[in-house]
This record gives structure tokens, C-alpha cells and sequence, in this order.
């Protein structure tokens, strides 16, 4: 969207970021990993016995994939009425997905990329749809992977993107096309989405005969994310293992997560808040920090520190390596021992620029590092993350966009963005589009609190992480 596009937003699909007038004091709860949710959710109806997942996150997406698996026949229950986030999910009796069904995936990435691979144990054909925003996201490489494993893919529109069929190979014919190997052999190109590879290693231990997953790009964007789907599998009694540096081998095993599973908050949501800490000065805490986590939000801590932040863990500093110490804390509900505590970041009244800085690591959170990067001292290069062009958005082009228009400096680089510092006096509110994103629309909140009248399009699009971000924005800086 351009200058002359944010004319025409009626005044009802506007939100006023509020200021913060004072140094913030707040303490942040902060929903459940949307990424570890949706992979438990799967993994939960690849096994033979119900699971309950506490602390789940309820948001659009993970709406958009418990709908999607129960389309497959999946039963999901919430047996406490007076907490959604508790959830029990049991897979197919017999232990086959429904076919002659559809899917619809919004615009979740996660949805589109992981529900297509468990539609190969459909007793028949399964549709997927989405958001008309969806069809510009690719999903070629893992409906590639489909096809080498023996399913028929049939598009709608433009091939490689929503909508499309998944028609399941027979037990038959995946049996002679893999008696004579010792793997299923697949081959993709994943470089614009690690979700690709995630999608697959997350089904690939039902497979007969297991998968051999070779990357044939130049690079694996966000390994943290797939490092994190390795952990599930293998949490879950599966069994991945790297053979080489693009190569992942999956062993035929069953799968089956524990009884009860408590999820982590959402680390990368917690951006937004803690950033706030650095800009409006003032602390900001969450409880439950992991010190051990598969999250890339896990990496935040050091970087904040990086820009200036003080850093702590239950009181105690972040260590040189980014590493902290707590204590063991037992899960309430039960299942395995966790170390956790509560995080509190403090601004110090400087941000610094980070220089030339790899985010590949961590590029879902680069919205909220640019807005902090828009107001620090030094320059700022965010690279490795020319993959978040296939996001929500591309979301490189919209981030330099609306800097610009806000009066900020910034250009787009071939893996990245680079953000020139400017005085903060210079400056100005504008209308900011959100793209649909939830990153774009808290990158947005971030800036309105110290730029005055900033209003942001669309800001129920958060809904798609989190379910109230308006409601928690304002909480945050209402705490005394």
C-alpha cells in the first residue's frame, strides 16, 4: 500500500497506537508459542493415544489448524471450560485421516505447509484453500516433496500455490516404489521457507520406509525452526538425524507424544513488549522465560542486550554467551522437569544500532528489531533474511516503506534491510499499513509510542498470534 492508499482507510479500520507517557513498570503474560503449538498439534494426531496440551495458543492460526485437523477426523476437545488453553486432542480411531474433505488455512503458514503431508494418509482426496493474501505464498517445494512420495497434486490456479488438491498414493503403490530403497528419497528446494522441510520431517516417520530430505538450495533459512521440529519428532519417540549439511534422514517409527505437554509462551510475541522497555524507557518482565529453548525468540535476549538493554533472568545478568542460569521449576500440570524464570529487560535511555547483523537465526523477529533499529544511534544491517519476501508480506519492501513514509531512512538489501539513524524529531505520524501481518502491525505500535499520532490499519490482524494484542499494548503501559 502506498501514500495515496492510506487516504482512502475508513477511520473505523484505524487503531491509535497509544504513547507511553511515563516509563513502563509491567509485567506481560504471553500466550503460548505458536510455533511449538501448532507442531504439537500434529504430532499429537500422528499418534495412537490422546494427548492434552496446556498453555496452547489461541489465536487465528491455531484455530485455522485444529479446524484443519478435524477435517481429517481428528477429535479435539477442551475439558475445562474455564481455560481455553487446555486441549485434548485423540487421532482417528483407526488411524487413518478422512479423506474426501477440505481444509481451509487462512493465511498460516504453518497450516498450508504441515496439513498437506498427513493428507497422504488420507483414505482420499483432500482440497486446501485459504485467504486470497494466502495465494501469493509458495508452497511448490513441499508439494514437490508430496509428489515425489507418490501423490497426485492438482492445482486450481497458478501452480505452486493455493488452491490445490492432495490426492494420497495407495499403500500399494508406496510400497513398490520404495521396496527396492532403504529410504524414500526426496529432494527440494527450500530456500524460501524452512517450513517446507519442517512439513516434511513432521509426517516422514509414518512413511513405510522412513525419508531421506535433501535441500538442494543455496542456504536453509531459520534452522532454528527446523531444529525445533527435529526436537518435537524426537520428543515424540521419532528419530531425525542430520546425514550431511543439507540432508536430514527420518526412521520409520511410531509416533507418540506424552500424556500432557505444557508449551512455552511465545518468545518472538514477547518482542514487541520488551522493545517497548528500550523505547519508552522503564522495565518490562515475562514469566516463564525458557532457559533452554528451540524457539529463535530464545536469541532476543542477546540481541536487546546488543542494543543497549539491560538484561536479567529472576535478578540474575545475562551471561557473556547469552546463556543464563536458573533454577529448576516443576511444570504445574505435570510432564517433564523445565528451566524457567522470569525475564525483565530495562531500557537505559540509549538504543544502539547493531551494525551489520545476521538474523537468519531469528528473521520472524526482525520487524521488532527494525523498529528499535529506526530509533537507535547507529546504523543498522539486518541480512540472511531475504526469505521473509514469501512471508505474510515481503515484509523487507513493506518495512522500508513504512519508514519512509513515517520520515525514517531505510533501503532494501539483497538479504536484508539496512535502517540509517535519523533525530527522532524528524519523525512524524502517519496512517501505517499492516499487510495483513501481525509483525508489521506490532513493528507499527512499537514506533507509536514515542511518535504521536500513529495510527495503524488493521490492527486485528495480531489476532493471528495473539489474541488480544490491543487489550495487552494498552495493559502494559497502564501498570503501575
Amino acid at each position: 500500500m502506498n501514500a495515496s492508499d492510506t487516504d482512502n482507510v475508513e477511520s473505523a479500520d484505524l487503531w491509535d497506537a497509544p504513547q507511553a507517557i511515563k516509563p513502563l513498570h509491567a509485567t506481560v503474560m504471553v500466550p503460548g508459542s505458536k510455533s511449538l503449538s501448532n507442531r504439537y498439534l500434529i504430532l499429537a494426531a500422528l499418534g495412537n493415544k490422546p494427548v492434552i496440551l496446556h498453555g496452547l495458543l489461541r489465536s487465528r492460526d491455531t484455530s485455522l489448524m485444529m479446524k484443519g485437523l478435524e477435517a481429517l477426523g481428528v477429535s479435539i476437545e477442551f475439558p475445562d471450560p474455564s481455560d481455553e488453553t487446555i486441549v485434548k486432542i485423540a487421532p482417528p480411531a483407526d488411524g487413518h485421516f478422512r479423506g474426501n474433505t477440505s481444509v481451509f488455512c487462512g493465511l498460516a503458514g504453518t497450516v498450508m505447509r504441515f496439513l498437506p503431508g498427513l493428507a497422504v494418509f488420507a483414505d482420499g482426496p483432500v482440497h486446501f484453500d485459504g485467504d486470497k493474501q494466502a495465494y501469493a505464498r509458495p508452497m511448490k517445494p513441499v508439494l514437490d516433496g508430496l509428489e515425489q512420495l507418490g501423490a497426485s497434486i492438482e492445482y486450481e490456479g497458478e501452480e505452486g500455490y493455493l488452491p490445490f488438491t492432495v490426492t494420497p498414493p495407495s499403500l500399494a503403490i508406496q510400497d513398490k516404489q520404495m521396496a527396492e530403497v532403504a529410504y524414500a528419497e526426496v529432494s527440494i528446494d527450500s530456500s524460501s521457507s524452512s517450513q517446507f522441510i519442517s512439513g516434511l520431517l513432521l509426517m516422514a516417520s509414518r512413511l513405510p520406509h522412513g525419508l531421506r530430505l535433501t535441500h538442494i538450495g543455496e542456504h536453509v533459512p531459520s534452522m532454528p525452526h527446523i531444529q525445533m521440529t527435529i526436537s518435537d519428532v524426537n520428543g515424540a519417540g521419532g528419530s531425525i538425524h542430520m546425514d550431511a549439511t543439507k540432508t536430514w534422514v527420518v526412521e520409520p517409527k511410531p509416533l507418540q507424544l506424552p500424556k500432557t505437554i505444557t508449551i512455552e509462551p511465545d518468545l518472538s510475541n514477547a518482542a514487541p513488549f520488551l522493545g517497548a522497555a528500550m523505547i519508552a524507557g522503564g522495565s518490562v518482565s515475562i514469566p516463564r522465560w525458557p532457559v533452554r529453548t528451540t524457539q529463535p525468540g530464545g536469541l532476543l535476549p542477546g540481541i536487546l542486550q546488543a542494543m543497549g538493554a539491560r538484561v536479567d533472568l529472576d535478578g540474575k545478568p545475562l551471561h557473556s554467551d547469552g546463556s543464563f542460569a536458573a533454577e529448576v521449576v516443576s511444570p504445574e500440570h505435570g510432564g517433564t522437569e523445565v528451566h524457567n524464570g522470569t525475564l525483565t529487560v530495562t531500557g537505559t535511555g540509549t538504543i544502539h544500532g547493531l551494525g551489520n547483523y545476521d538474523m537468519a537465526a531469528a528473521g520472524e523477529i526482525t520487524p521488532s528489531i527494525a523498529a528499535l533499529a529506526v530509533l537507535a544511534q547507529e546504523p543498522t544491517s539486518l541480512r540472511g533474511i531475504g526469505h521473509l519476501r514469501g512471508h505474510e508480506t515481503n515484509r523487507l519492501e513493506a518495512l522500508v516503506q513504512e519508514i519512509q513514509r513515517i520520515g525514517g531512512r531505510a533501503t532494501e538489501l539483497e538479504d536484508g534491510i539496512a535502517i540509517e539513524p535519523v533525530n527522532r524529531d524528524d519523525l512524524h505520524g502517519e496512517v501505517m499499513e499492516s499487510y495483513a501481518d501481525h509483525r508489521m502491525a506490532t513493528f507499527a505500535a512499537m514506533l507509536g509510542l514515542v511518535i504521536p499520532d500513529t495510527r495503524v490499519v488493521n490492527i486485528g490482524t495480531t489476532r493471528k498470534t495473539i489474541p488480544d494484542f490491543p487489550g495487552m499494548w494498552r495493559s502494559m503501559l497502564d501498570q503501575r
